[in-house]
């Protein structure tokens, strides 16, 4: 006879396997799923391809498949265009203080500290490329967007002075969102400070080389980033002062899809070539090669 309430039954939701004395019961949904831990694959943000993370690291952070240069760590990059073994760093134990007693700003500053590893937003030092002896600067955007406060100004101000006084070349790598806005005109006085110290190093005859990295903007764009005797950019990086939308409010136009990128800046001869991260270092030995 029909049961009428097997209409309403539920679903098992259980494979059965008979035993011959008992059943043993398997959820059916408890399938065996490969473990895999996170953080050992990156989607680039330009052609979505998905990397993995470790083939990612070993290309320079460079999508094998479009080219995208995704930023770069200070003590990446150092590893990457110094000799192995040849750096010693420069003012390492420099810390911030808060000079305006803004709040909040000892806060954040000891949060970035954590987050990164770093102690500021600039590793400062002197070390070898291809044997020659080179004072090198390499900004950091991780650490508060890479923003120039004093102590930023005074680390590169220093290594830009003890590479005057040993005639030596400086190369510094740029990656700021501009002045510090805690430290207010403390910051300021940084553009003044870094771009003195680079004219006397020029007076003397010591070449600066500028790399400029994604991204490059504010005061550090309108002071030491653009004062290179060879200003030299990675593909597709962010050059600019104020925003693109606050220019084209300020102006109302439209500017160019590509304006603000080094390819733009390229075309307009505000920088002299667009080198590739993998061949960086090959090519800032040649000009070292030259200099010396």
């Amino acid at each position: 006879m029909f049961e009428i309430n097997k209409l309403f039954k539920k679903k098992q939701r259980y494979a059965r396997v008979r035993t011959g004395e008992k059943d043993i019961i398997n959820k059916a949904d408890n399938t065996s799923k490969p473990n895999i831990p996170n953080g050992l694959w990156v989607k680039c943000e330009k052609c979505g391809k998905l990397l993995y993370k470790e083939d990612l690291e070993k290309n320079f952070r460079v999508c094998e498949n479009c080219n995208k240069h995704f930023r770069m760590g200070s003590k990446e990059r150092i590893n990457q265009i110094i000799d192995q073994g040849t750096f010693i760093e420069f003012d390492e134990k420099m810390e911030t203080k808060n000079p305006l007693n803004f709040k909040g700003y000892e806060e954040k500053i000891e949060k970035n500290k954590k987050d990164t590893n770093l102690n500021e937003a600039v590793i400062t030092g002197v070390g070898n490329i291809y044997g020659y002896e080179t004072v090198i600067a390499v900004m950091d955007s991780r650490f508060l967007m890479g923003s120039m406060g004093s102590v930023v100004g005074e680390k590169i101000t220093r290594a830009i002075e003890w590479a005057t006084e040993y005639k030596r070349p400086v190369i510094i790598f740029t990656a700021s969102g501009g002045a510090r806005m805690q430290e207010g005109i403390v910051s300021l006085m940084q553009m003044a400070k870094t771009s003195a110290a680079l004219a006397r190093h020029s007076e003397d005859g010591n070449l600066y080389i500028s790399v400029l990295t994604d991204p490059t903007t504010g005061g550090v764009t309108a002071s030491f980033a653009m004062l290179g005797d060879i200003i030299i950019s990675e593909p597709n990086t962010l050059i600019g002062f104020a925003g693109r939308r606050v220019i084209e409010q300020t102006i109302n136009e439209k500017l160019p899809e590509d304006f603000q990128k080094a390819e733009f800046l390229l075309k307009k001869g505000f920088i002299d070539k667009i080198i590739d991260r993998k061949n960086l270092k090959k090519v800032l030995g040649n000009i070292l090669s030259y200099h010396v």
